[in-house]
């Protein structure tokens, strides 16, 4: 007969490994992911009617790029920052929801740096209907 060697499995290796790994994970996070106030103005409020050029369904933020027309004729896309992909999936959005072309408006405000970047609160269609943006200000 043949004896079978078992092996001792100690519970506590690596244990203080897993710890450190879910903290540097939890950092990256934190850094990818900021606050309404270190970016955006909420004394700059902006609205905006343009249309769709495309959509981004990143994490942390969806964003919504839109052209708008100025009054002397000449284009400016924009980028809109929205909630996240899940935020916006339960609140009825699709992928399909802002297909480009799209008419819509945007009420939301505007970065502080001045760039062509907002932080999107409502969105209303041309048919009226207005969806939350799940806006980190609002939420």
């Amino acid at each position: 007969m043949s004896a079978i060697k078992k092996s001792k499995w100690v519970p506590t290796r690596g244990i203080g490994t897993w710890p450190s790994v879910l903290l540097l994970l939890g950092m990256q996070h934190a850094q990818a992911h900021h606050s309404f106030a270190a970016e955006f103005d909420a004394q700059q409020p902006v609205n905006f009617r343009g249309r769709v050029a495309r959509m981004q369904w990143t994490n942390p933020h969806v964003w919504i790029h839109i052209d708008v027309e100025q009054t002397d004729g000449t284009v400016e896309r924009w980028a809109i920052e929205a909630g996240t992909p899940n935020v916006l999936f339960r609140r009825g959005f699709t992928k399909d929801s802002l297909l480009p072309g799209t008419e819509i408006i945007v009420d939301g405000y505007r970065a502080k740096d001045g760039s062509r970047r907002a932080n999107g609160r409502d969105l209303t269609f041309a048919d009226g209907r207005t969806l939350f943006l799940g806006s980190p200000n609002g939420e």
